[in-house]
């Protein structure tokens, strides 16, 4: 974790944490530096989508400017998601990819993710190049000069081949099927529908009306209960809600129930188990899974992995050992044998599959999984390390596993970015989730942790 960049790109407030400047020098960093591996007459060829977030179109013009003053063409995806940048650079020879969004924060948040030429977030050392770049007080990159300034092109056709691309993945006609869609004014607005409309589905959209300022609002993937009561009112078979630039998926049933990513992670492990299809029987997942989860794994005898939390880290995983479903609870769902980052629209798709297929309702797929109540608290701390290092806090934290036994659980974890230790705890009831959480949270401020 860099000063700039996180496990998700750069992203912060636009023209306060996150401004042009910035854009700029990252434009002229990549464009830079992945000529250096070029032949003379060769030109790096970097490909740009953004969300509909007013501030994209700043930061796209930004980054295309840096990268064409470096010498490289900037293909402009122009309103896309996330996955499709990923898509593109992986299946048509570019260097990177640059995606312009900060996913479900607000509309005045940004940010910039870069993606690699396999279509895969960022590695390490090109992160750390760029984050030293833009605190370099010595400009030393040179501009590109006549003939070897970069272009920009309209490149609105990768976007059409992803479109394309998701729609081959159905193996079934939508026909009948009555399906709502939560574009939260943002990436899917337009491509969801497409896709659901040409696979034959009875499509009913909400929140695809962008204005630059709604991305999110009241909508998608993280004002699920919108998608929800929608769905009971029309009588739909299933909704989907994504995010900002829809590499995220929720599901609604056709009772208005939720359908998280550790629900979807559930149905397609075990569609895949069932067809012998699940390689190395294991399902990979973060800390953050529910316990409800990993029980009804174990009932199916599906194996699973636990990473960090993140879905780079899921990913890594998964690449690691050849898996093909992992993700998160939040619903960044990565299906490896078809798409090399979370993909909501894809995850749609997968979960429509499994429902065609077995001839039933969402919910009845759902019904072996019992999800255990969560309660989650964050404590400010003057020191991470000094507080989980704590004999008394370890102490506190084995006292509520033994009490919980094998009907619950808890996990004390650093955040990644805040002075924060985060308490969770998930048990069969949710008062014994905020008991046990509070009294380890009291060992912490007792002994003077706390902030």
């Amino acid at each position: 974790m860099g000063k700039y960049f996180g496990t998700d790109g750069f992203r912060g407030e636009a023209n306060v944490t996150l401004t042009v400047e910035h854009a700029f020098k990252i434009g002229r960093y990549i464009g830079w530096y992945y000529s250096k591996e070029k032949a003379e007459d060769e030109k790096v060829s970097v490909v740009l989508g953004k969300d509909t977030r007013r501030s994209s179109y700043m930061f796209e013009y930004a980054l295309a400017a840096g990268l064409t003053a470096s010498g490289a063409d900037a293909y402009l995806l122009h309103v896309t998601t996330t996955p499709s940048v990923s898509y593109v650079v992986r299946t048509e020879d570019f260097d990177c990819g640059i995606m312009i969004s900060a996913s479900h924060n607000p509309f005045y948040d940004n940010g910039i993710k870069l993606i690699n030429s396999k279509g895969e977030k960022m590695d390490e050392a090109t992160i750390e190049g760029i984050e030293k770049y833009l605190d370099s007080d010595v400009d030393e990159i040179p501009f590109a000069l006549r003939d070897k300034i970069g272009r920009t092109v309209d490149y609105s056709a990768g976007r059409n081949r992803y479109i394309g691309y998701l729609i081959s993945l159905a193996i079934r006609s939508y026909k009948n099927m009555r399906v709502g869609l939560d574009c939260a004014n943002g990436s899917s607005w337009m491509i969801a529908k497409s896709v659901f409309d040409a696979l034959g589905a009875k499509t009913y959209v909400i929140n695809a009306q962008p204005d630059g300022t709604n991305i999110n609002m009241e909508s998608g993937s993280t004002h699920i209960e919108v998608l929800q009561s929608y769905v009971k009112k029309n009588h739909l078979d299933v909704g989907f809600a994504f995010d900002g630039d829809a590499d995220r998926c929720i599901a609604v049933d056709e009772n208005g129930d939720v359908v998280n990513g550790d629900l979807v992670l559930y149905i397609y492990g075990k569609y895949l188990k069932d067809r012998g299809k699940l390689v190395g029987n294991t399902v990979v997942t973060t800390v953050m899974s529910n316990f409800g989860l990993y029980k009804a794994f174990d009932a199916e005898g599906i194996d699973y992995v636990k990473t960090a939390v993140g879905d780079k880290y899921v990913y890594e995983e998964m690449v690691k050992n050849g898996f093909r479903i992992g993700g998160e609870q939040s619903g960044h769902i990565i299906f490896s044998k078809y798409a090399s980052t979370g993909d909501g629209i894809l995850t749609a798709i997968k979960i429509m599959e499994v429902m065609l297929e077995n001839k039933t309702s969402l919910s009845k797929l759902t019904q072996a999984v019992k999800i255990y109540p969560q309660v989650l608290k964050n404590v400010r701390v003057k020191d991470k390390k000094t507080t989980l290092d704590d004999a008394d806090v370890k102490a506190a934290v084995d006292r509520v596993q033994e009490a919980l036994g094998t009907e619950g659980r808890i996990l004390v974890r650093e955040s990644g970015t805040e002075p924060v230790i985060r308490v969770m705890v998930e048990a069969d009831t949710s008062e014994k989730c905020e008991k046990h959480v509070d009294d380890v949270i009291e060992v912490i401020k007792s002994k003077g942790y706390a902030v």
